[in-house]
């Protein structure tokens, strides 16, 4: 008995991603359906990373097809395809670096660069190519986080390399001054320098740009905004209310500026006794979730104030890394999947698909 293609058709219809909440065939995941007597081959072609899930979203869809009558066998692939996706008109994406995602807040003391840090690892981890690019010239504290040490080459003398650690490639001022060295530059000489960083490093193959930005609504955050193709920000504020006051001055920046909001990240929801393990809300409940109510965003994840992180962070060894079976490591994978949905939801960038136009004298 040959298997019917459109019952397959049909319970392939029926599946829903259990990250995005949509059906996979409305996100085109489902790819490349065979038959061969009565075995059913599928691959599924998420547009986000989440290596993380592949086994269960397999499972989901085996199980799926093995209910057809006439089925005997299935083999489903389950893979990630990330893609490039549009940013603020007039400006051009970077050669190498599909998506950049800007990490902000308004204020500092918040653990926005802890958070950065994680991120970006978290969608490393998740099967995504990752770059991370410090824009806090005056403050620059990627290369402890990472723990990376070292001067980028030049192949050219033009362009620098990235260094790399922990499976990401990274760039910032602090790998080309002392450590001591305060810079004392005035607001033209650090934007050029951001740019600088941004462009003349040779990025390889980049998904994922992660820039943590320094706090504030200053120049670096106008240059990013006119200059830098960002696909979208992530805000990152405490449940304060001197946070969220500053928090929400940056949010509305990047509405200004064309740059879509991917979601608020609520650090320091709860406090951890070190000793007893007991959480409480010392700085508040609620209230990264009434500001996203307030301007229609997402909350993409609510991390706790542990010593642990503060700890692994300064020694280099994000928890991410350092913990990865840890529940604090999954809740950064879990927002860093939430961030990647939220850019796969938009709309992709079509500009390398049309040519050149060129006007010549007849």
């Amino acid at each position: 008995m040959s298997l019917d293609r459109a019952k397959i058709d049909t319970a392939l219809a029926t599946l829903i991603d259990p990250n995005t909440s949509h059906k996979f065939v409305d996100s085109k995941s489902i790819r490349n359906v065979s038959i061969e007597g009565a075995k059913v081959s599928v691959s599924v072609v998420l547009g986000y990373p989440a290596k993380s899930q592949f086994d269960a979203i397999g499972i989901q869809v085996a199980n799926a097809l093995r209910e057809v009558p006439g089925v005997a066998e299935v083999a489903v692939d389950v893979s990630s395809q990330v893609v490039a996706h549009a940013v603020q008109r007039g400006v051009k994406l970077l050669s190498n670096v599909k998506n950049i995602i800007a990490v902000a807040s308004g204020k500092g003391g918040v653990g926005k660069s802890t958070m950065a840090a994680n991120l970006a690892l978290a969608l490393a981890a998740e099967g995504a190519s990752v770059g991370m690019l410090d824009a806090d010239i005056y403050g620059p504290s990627l290369p402890m986080m990472l723990g990376i040490t070292g001067r980028p080459e030049s192949p050219d003398n033009q362009s620098m390399n990235p260094l790399h650690g922990h499976g990401i490639q990274a760039n910032s001022i602090g790998f080309l001054i002392e450590q001591d060295n305060p810079m004392v530059w005035r607001g033209p000489m650090v934007t050029s320098a951001l740019e600088q960083l941004l462009r003349q490093t040779n990025w390889q193959d980049i998904d994922y740009l992660v820039v943590d930005m320094p706090p504030g609504t200053g120049d670096i955050q106008l240059t990013l905004a006119q200059k830098v193709p960002v696909t979208g920000a992530v805000i990152v504020t405490t449940p304060q209310d001197i946070a969220l006051l500053d928090a929400k001055k940056g949010l509305k920046m990047f509405e200004k500026v064309g740059i879509p909001i991917l979601g608020i990240i609520e650090n320091m929801n709860t406090h951890i006794c070190s000793n007893c393990g007991h959480e409480e809300h010392i700085f508040g409940a609620g209230g990264g979730e009434r500001m996203a109510q307030e301007y229609g965003v997402e909350i993409l994840g609510q991390l706790p104030l542990d010593i642990a992180i503060r700890e692994r962070t300064d020694a280099g060894q994000p928890t991410v890394v350092s913990q990865p079976e840890s529940r604090i490591a999954e809740t950064y994978r879990a927002i860093a999947r939430r961030v990647a949905i939220s850019i796969a939801d938009r709309q992709r960038d079509m500009t390398s698909k049309f040519p050149n136009i060129v006007v010549q004298n007849m």
